[in-house]
């Protein structure tokens, strides 16, 4: 499969397209409007501070959905402690920037 470099225009290859290692494309930015768009198609960066910004949709993906979700007795006995929180939609811009944090040279695959 081909790897495709993004321009300044936001938007993305068909994240079917991507090698076999989830490898989509390389380049572009971090900008709200192209990260909201890879991730509503399936597509996150990953990548070394010191490498250009690659994308990746590796498949499979998980996806969750909540209504399809059983959670466990165990599970279920540790949420009841209150031992944490489980939020959904929050903190964007926390999270996005905890995940350009460096931890390792971890790479998707």
């Amino acid at each position: 499969m081909p790897l495709f470099r993004l321009s300044h225009q936001v938007e993305f290859p068909p994240a079917w397209l991507a090698r076999s290692d989830g490898l989509l494309c390389i380049g572009g930015d971090l900008s709200w409007e192209r990260l909201l768009l890879a991730y509503q198609n399936g597509i996150f960066p990953w990548f070394s501070e010191s490498d250009p910004i690659l994308w990746w949709s590796p498949d499979p993906r998980l996806v969750l959905l909540p209504s399809q979700v059983t959670i466990s007795r165990s599970l279920r006995k540790k949420i009841k402690k209150n031992l944490f929180q489980i939020t959904v939609d929050q903190a964007f811009e926390q999270t996005i920037k905890a995940c350009a944090k460096p931890c390792g040279n971890l790479v998707p695959g």
